[in-house]
């Protein structure tokens, strides 16, 4: 046999003593030793040797035949793994790991260590690659055999794998072999080191990834930079014409998938070196290549335009087979994408052919989707740069380039295409079971959309700016967002568009992302009403969130009229669904009536006035909104008068009172409870003295003093002594000789009568006017039960009877709370004498509350409801009477209020029917008449209705005239009653001839 020998190995090892006696061996001594280790026998005794002989003969040639080194390590496989076996038998018997053929081989084992450890120190170039890579080999050799070992650990657990075969001589020999190869090759051929570490993993992964977990951890910095250039090295050069196919090349590339789990094991501990790494790598290969610094590695991959070209698609690829390597990089890398940045990376990919920068952007967007956090910036991102330039460039910050532009919107639109179809594919993988059903099978999670759920408020707000394609994108984005999330997140979108919208066009949207969702999602309207409620209860919502939001139901209910007109459609479906659902939740919208900020207020009331009334609602909710809906509208006349004090517009106010008048007129129409409630409290708001101002009125005392209004007094707490002294807190014994009336205290004088502050005339009218009209709508109205419509259509309804009576004694009890309903008939005038003090503050209520005469004639007209208020007629007329009996004036025009009150007395009784109609006419002389005759007209009107009693079962039920009439033929002649009439007609003749035909018979 021909040896060759390396005489530089050959001669290290000469000059070594330890091993110079062992390894002078004659010639001949070495062909016996060489014809022993290829048979296996001893040439001297010719028996066979024994494994540790044998490899005893095998270290021996090692030492003395260097170019024996291939079949020596080849052999000692062998033995490794026999020592292997050997120690995890021993662990599964529960032995001793260390004796018995196991303690005979080890000390070969450490034979072998010290010999090989000994040639890569003294020639490093020569053993150490042929070492690393016979030394890592076959420790993926061991670790996939004896894999399935009951001793073994599952090889997750990377730990316990760890401990178990550093406890092993074999496998931490050549652990510790490797590790002292790689500290000689860092300096000059780090990457056969690493090829080899690379390749074994690809063979034997996962069982090998203990050994890449203890090598990495040892060796960080340069596993991960060696890996990351040996993976795009090996990338490259398997990509080939092929390299466009960037998902399926993994499978094809072996190392790929190596240096993902290399470097997901390093990921534990050194997350933040790799993160640089993939960053520093992402940015070189965008720079311009410069010349080699004499220092460079030939090998480097940054000098090589190819592997500069492949390193993007290389890190997209490494992307996409660990998530935790695109999670680590995926925040900075936006952060990193400026437009210098982009520019650079447009330019590096323009070279690219059409189909594999198809495939590239088709694996970013698989990224993206699978993007577990960051996706909001990513998002905004793309949709920043994507988004053409405005006529207006706002900032500091320049335009993307038109290219870069252009990529950025085809990327969006392929993600969002892609999100479509992860959406509405996502049970496809699921195989379903027959004992199943569809709806329990686990769907496929999508990170993106996932991380997306918690920003819905940003997105729909994003939306809602309606810039040219962004918003498009975005509302698009939502309704995916909408279908995935399931009802709770498309009822949480559509409530913020709902809420944040503020025109038409922004509104819009709301309705095309209800009509994309009804055709997947049932009562998504019903839901999101619901949301809004439950917003309202907890004080989510601000005031100006608030007033948008309910100026946005109340728009969508009110183009129903608009959607009819046309053909009925979506928009007419939504906004029939929102108007019903809001119907269920009239009594959680009344209290925001009464809310303190006045446009939300507002708001309130124009959602309620259009939207449709309950078809059933509890009595509590009715009598609820009714009260809100009354105080609303006293609010809403002050505030129109504040507006107009200030000089403000009066437009919102006067809104705010036309739609408050809708809505009572609606609630009184709905039922006769809300009708009742409505008419006692606008009747009680009108003479309460929070409110009097409105209408002219003033809040006197018993002596008709004006007392300052509690708003301007100032509070100076109150002593129930003094409360106890007042007369007002004594026993009220009217007409007994204990009636008193205050018009000062002894010693100190008369009451100083403070001064009035008088309203503005205009807005007094006005808001008069505006009360007349909501009370007569309210009695216009068809609750009650026997109110028909008149036959002429234009002529108004009229005043239904139970309305008006409503209205008739709730002014009693506020003008004379200790009168008796049955208080109809009237005795002699001589009688009045023993109610002086009851009719005395009758008399000052008109005078202080103007707007009881109007009411009284509403009342009029509402036959035969004026009969319940026959205690306050006889009141007033009484004082009337006393008044025009002393007074000493020339003319009654002297006493202009008694004789406005005398005038509108008889009229009311006249529109009544208390009176007939040629009694009624004597209030049209009363101005051309002394007192005195005043008095006998009057005192004609009160004989005349106490002989005729004003009962309401006088009146009979006309069909024709759709109202209640009186038959005066049936109250016997009334001749006698005109008498007095007549004489002061013939006395004052020259003044009164032209009225005599208004008192014929």
């Amino acid at each position: 046999m021909s040896v060759v020998f390396d005489g530089s190995p050959l001669k290290a090892m000469q000059s070594s003593h330890s091993h110079t006696a062992r390894t002078a061996l004659s010639a001949q001594e070495l062909s016996q030793e060489i014809k022993s280790f290829i048979s296996g026998v001893d040439a001297l005794q010719g028996r066979k040797l024994s494994v540790r002989e044998h490899a005893r003969c095998a270290v021996r040639l090692l030492r003395s035949v260097p170019a024996c080194r291939g079949a020596v390590l080849e052999h000692l496989r062998g033995v490794y793994d026999e020592h292997v076996s050997t120690f995890l038998h021993n662990l599964e018997t529960e032995g001793n790991a260390s004796s018995g053929a196991s303690s005979n081989l080890e000390d070969i084992i450490q034979e072998v260590h010290g010999v090989l450890s000994e040639f890569i120190r003294l020639n490093p170039r020569a053993w150490a690659p042929l070492v690393s890579t016979w030394a890592v080999d076959l420790l993926g050799q061991l670790s996939s055999k004896h894999a399935g070992r009951r001793v073994a650990p599952h090889s997750s657990s990377l730990n316990e794998l760890l401990q178990l075969w550093m406890s092993c001589a074999a496998t931490r020999s050549l652990m510790e072999a490797y590790s002292q190869c790689l500290a000689a090759m860092l300096a000059w051929c780090p990457d056969a080191c690493v090829d080899a570490l690379l390749d074994t993993s690809v063979k034997h992964s996962p069982h090998f990834d203990w050994v890449v977990a203890h090598i990495g951890s040892a060796f960080p910095g340069t596993i991960i930079s060696r890996v990351l250039a040996c993976g795009l090295k090996d990338f490259c050069s398997h990509g080939g014409k092929d390299q466009g196919l960037l998902v399926e090349k993994g499978s094809r590339v072996p190392k790929i998938g190596s240096v993902v789990g290399i470097l997901g094991h390093l990921a534990a501990h050194h997350s933040d070196s790799i993160r640089k790494e993939l960053l520093r790598m992402f940015q070189e290969s965008l720079t311009p290549s410069t010349p080699l610094s004499p220092t460079s590695s030939s090998t480097s991959w940054e000098a090589s335009p190819q592997l500069r070209r492949a390193a993007v698609p290389f890190l997209l690829q490494l992307a996409a087979m660990s998530p935790n390597l695109f999670g680590a990089v995926s925040s900075e890398l936006v952060e990193m994408l400026r437009p210098p940045v982009l520019l650079q990376l447009q330019a590096l990919l323009q070279g690219l052919p059409r189909e594999e920068l198809d495939n590239m952007l088709g694996l970013a967007v698989h990224l993206i989707s699978q993007s577990p956090t960051g996706g909001a910036r990513v998002l905004k991102f793309l949709a920043d740069t994507a988004t053409p330039a405005s006529v207006i460039i706002s900032g500091p910050t320049p335009s993307p380039h038109e290219g870069v532009r252009e990529g950025c919107d085809r990327l969006l639109q392929m993600l969002l295409l892609h999100l479509h179809k992860l959406v509405f594919n996502r049970s496809d993988g699921a195989e379903v079971s027959p004992l199943s059903s569809a709806s329990s099978q686990p769907q496929r999670v999508t990170p993106f959309l996932e991380e997306l759920r918690s920003h819905v408020g940003q997105l729909c707000a994003e939306t809602l700016r309606l810039e040219r394609k962004r918003h498009l994108w975005l509302h698009q984005l939502l309704c995916l967002l909408s279908v995935y999330g399931g009802p709770s997140v498309a009822t949480e979108t559509l409530c913020q568009l709902l809420t944040q919208a503020r025109n038409p066009e922004e509104l819009a949207l709301a309705w095309q992302l209800h009509t994309t969702l009804s055709s997947c999602m049932a009562g998504l309207i019903p839901a999101a009403v619901a949301h809004c409620v439950a917003q309202i209860h907890t004080h989510t919502l601000g005031p100006r969130q608030l007033r948008q939001l309910l100026l946005n139901l109340a728009a969508a209910i009110q183009s129903q009229d608009e959607e009819r007109k046309g053909a009925a459609g979506a928009h007419f479906s939504m906004a029939v669904q929102i108007g019903s659902a809001i119907s269920g939740h009239l009594h959680d919208f009344g209290p925001l009536l009464l809310h303190g900020d006045s446009a939300v207020s507002h708001a309130a009331v124009r959602l309620l006035s259009c939207s449709p009334l309950p078809r059933t609602s509890s009595p509590a909710h009715l009598l609820l909104l009714s009260r809100a809906a009354v105080t609303h509208f006293f609010l809403a006349l002050r505030r129109r008068g504040d507006a107009k004090k200030v000089g403000r517009d009066v437009g919102q106010t006067g809104e705010a009172v036309s739609c408050s008048v809708l809505l009572l007129s609606r609630f009184a129409a709905y039922s006769p409870l809300t009708l009742k409630a409505i008419l006692q409290q606008l009747v009680e708001g009108a003479l309460h003295k929070g409110n009097a101002d409105l209408f002219g009125g003033q809040i006197a005392d018993m002596s008709g003093a004006p007392v300052a209004s509690p708003s301007v007094s100032p509070d100076l707490g109150a002593s129930l002594l003094d409360i106890n002294c007042r007369f007002g807190t004594t026993v009220n014994f009217s007409g007994s000789v204990w009636s008193v009336f205050h018009a000062g205290v002894i010693g100190k004088g008369l009451k100083v009568r403070t001064a009035a502050n008088l309203p503005d005339p205009s807005a007094v009218i006005q808001n008069i006017q505006t009360l007349l009209a909501v009370i007569v709508q309210c009695c216009s109205s068809s609750s009650f039960n026997g109110s028909q419509s008149p036959s002429d259509p234009d002529e108004p309804q009229p005043i239904n009877a139970e309305a008006a009576k409503v209205v008739a004694v709730t002014l009693v009890e506020n003008v004379c709370p200790d009168v008796a309903n049955g208080e109809l008939s009237w005795p002699p005038e001589e009688h009045a004498r023993t109610t002086v003090e009851r009719d005395i503050y009758i008399r000052r209520c008109f005078e202080a509350h103007p707007i009881l005469f109007p009411l009284l004639q509403v009342v009029a007209a509402g036959r035969p409801a004026l009969c319940y208020c026959s205690a306050v007629l006889r009141g007033l007329l009484a004082t009337l009477l006393s008044h025009w009996e002393g007074s000493r004036d020339a003319l009654s025009t002297d006493s202009p209020w008694h004789l406005q009150a005398s005038c509108l007395l008889v009229s009311c009784m006249g529109e009544g029917q208390l009176l007939p109609p040629v009694l009624a006419n004597v209030h049209e002389a009363f101005a051309h008449l002394t007192p005195f005759e005043v008095r006998l007209l009057l005192l004609a009107v009160w004989e005349y209705v106490r002989g005729n009693g004003p009962l309401p079962q006088k009146f009979v039920f006309s069909s024709d005239k759709c109202m209640f009439c009186r038959d005066f033929s049936r109250d016997g002649d009334v001749s006698r009653y005109v008498a007095p009439i007549h004489s002061v007609l013939h006395k004052n003749i020259d003044r009164l001839g032209h009225l005599c035909w208004r008192f014929q018979l």
